[in-house]
């Protein structure tokens, strides 16, 4: 059988090339540090990769949401907190109006720190987030929850709860509405405080069990505040549970997709030297059958 020249340059041109396109296809793997370049180089493996990448995407998501759960209900707490304290200086202040002896100038001292604390209250009441969200006003986060008015304060917001998907199977209620918190538990803690400063800044003394109603108001706006910081509290240990399995999830993920693409270094380098010396050598022996001829022999 004849194998013509140009035959023998074709083959030989097509080995070459073949031989560099692995070469260079070794050298790109220990660039990148990965095994598979593209889907052909292990399609079993790239597909669970794929699947692998999505669902540590996901999983990333989730983490994003229950930071921002966090941060929200940090605010929520940090802010029921305070109206925690300014409720029990108010109780304070209550206890002391019972005293007889008081005359209607000290009330009136007592009435204008309640008036105070009403105001401070109220600002509290109407919270923002660290991106100017008003906290308490439910789906209505650009309006004000609270204003004020002669008899206490309106609620402008809604009973909206905004749900976070923090997990594949949960989803979480990051606000509560300011209805339910100051104006929930069977009392109005602004119409109460209102109430008390009306009645301390009417002359003559109070008539105690009017006092008493009042006195019982705060309590249960005490109460009502407290339950709700139990479930804000509860609700932020779920998240801290919930974040650890989260990035116990994320290393599983991570460790599965370096087993499935890293390079084995060792393997490589050694492939590589092996493809270098296979390539020098075949450009040597293609040099030398390059330049046989039958006019050599002549």
């Amino acid at each position: 059988m004849r194998i013509s020249t140009q035959s023998m340059f074709e083959s030989g041109a097509l080995r070459l090339g073949e031989l560099q396109t692995s070469l260079v296809k070794t050298q790109q793997q220990i660039g990148t540090g990965r095994r598979i370049l593209s889907p052909s180089d292990d399609p079993v493996a790239a597909a669970r990769a794929l699947e692998v990448n999505q669902s540590q995407s996901i999983n990333t998501q989730y983490g994003r949401n229950r930071q921002y759960a966090t941060n929200t209900l940090t605010t929520v707490e940090g802010t029921l907190s305070s109206v925690t304290g300014l409720l029990q200086d108010v109780r304070d202040i209550v206890v002391s109006a019972t005293n007889g002896a008081l005359t209607d100038t000290e009330r009136a001292f007592q009435a204008t720190a309640l008036n105070s604390r009403l105001d401070e209250l109220l600002g509290l009441a109407n919270s923002r987030d660290a991106m100017g969200n008003y906290v308490f006003s439910g789906f209505q986060t650009g309006t004000s929850a609270f204003v004020k008015t002669s008899t206490g304060a309106t609620y402008q917001g809604d009973a909206g709860q905004q749900l976070l998907q923090v997990e594949a199977t949960r989803q979480m209620a990051v606000n509560n509405s300011g209805q339910s918190v100051f104006q929930g538990g069977g009392q109005d803690v602004f119409k109460t405080l209102t109430d008390l400063v009306t009645l301390l800044q009417t002359p003559g003394a109070p008539a105690p069990a009017t006092l008493t109603t009042l006195m019982g108001d705060v309590d249960l706006a005490l109460d009502n505040i407290l339950t709700v910081r139990a479930s804000v509290g509860s609700r932020l240990q779920e998240l801290d549970s919930l974040n650890e399995f989260g990035e116990d999830r994320g290393l599983q993920y991570s460790q599965i997709l370096s087993e499935l693409q890293d390079l084995d270094y060792t393997q490589a380098l050694t492939k590589l030297s092996q493809q270098q010396f296979t390539l020098e050598a075949a450009q040597r022996s293609f040099a030398s059958i390059s330049k046989l001829s039958l006019f050599n022999f002549i």
